[in-house]
């Protein structure tokens, strides 16, 4: 289990011990078996004051606060391209939903990357997470370059007319990650691939938090974010 992971399973069961009830109880289990110290005054008052309770998500103040505009002509679509043996997380119904579509995205693929799909599939699972399979632990299976930029075949394909589905979830709400204990925590993910990205978001006063609007709308729905908006205006105000 990540660092990250750990911090995000001891705020939500602070949180659910303090103000939301609809948390399962056996997440607070799970933290004790991960030997989370949930009660350290250390962590607390870092992360009690540090999230944004919307419904039964919880989302980290950091969203908020960071400026973030994807920069493609200077990062060449390096989120597609990021070097592991770690895929795209996909859900299973996403997947259900690719297959229906295969055929029309393999249009846009690179052979290599086709031959890999016909011979070993599109996901793969590991550590009980479904991913899309990375093609020799760099680029996502599903990537097609343009000018030298990696992009995405499933987008292509939607934006193209030619399908209804238009990314994984995951995809489409990067940076932000979701962590599931009984309810979703929303964090950013920091990579320094993505510096011309913060770089953009501040010069052109873009908030990473309005950059994911139509990904976050999707996930939860157009009154959710609304909410959200809200809220943070409000905690802008005070500060």
């Amino acid at each position: 289990m990540r660092l990250s992971q750990k911090a995000d399973c001891a705020f939500v069961t602070i949180f659910t011990l303090g103000q939301n009830k609809n948390f399962k109880a056996s997440y607070l289990n799970f933290c004790i078996k991960q030997q989370i110290v949930i009660f350290s005054s250390k962590i607390i008052p870092m992360y009690v004051n540090n999230l944004i309770p919307i419904e039964d998500v919880l989302i980290r103040t950091e969203i908020a606060e960071i400026s973030f505009a994807c920069d493609l002509k200077k990062c060449k679509g390096a989120c597609c391209t990021i070097e592991s043996e770690y895929g795209a997380p996909l859900l299973k119904e996403e997947i259900v939903q690719i297959e229906g579509i295969l055929d029309i995205v393999k249009e846009y693929l690179p052979k290599k990357h086709i031959l890999e799909i016909e011979e070993n599939g599109f996901y793969e699972s590991k550590e009980d997470e479904l991913l899309t399979v990375s093609f020799e632990n760099k680029a996502c299976v599903f990537v097609y370059y343009e000018k030298g930029i990696a992009k995405c075949s499933i987008e292509r394909a939607y934006f193209d007319g030619k399908t209804k589905f238009r990314k994984p979830i995951s995809c489409h709400l990067f940076p932000i990650r979701v962590s599931r204990f009984g309810g979703d925590v929303l964090r950013f993910e920091k990579f320094k691939e993505c510096a011309p990205a913060l770089e953009k978001g501040a010069k052109n006063n873009i908030k990473l938090i309005d950059f994911c609007k139509d990904s976050l709308e999707r996930l939860y729905s157009k009154k959710w974010y609304s909410k959200l908006k809200e809220i943070i205006g409000m905690k802008n105000v005070k500060s």
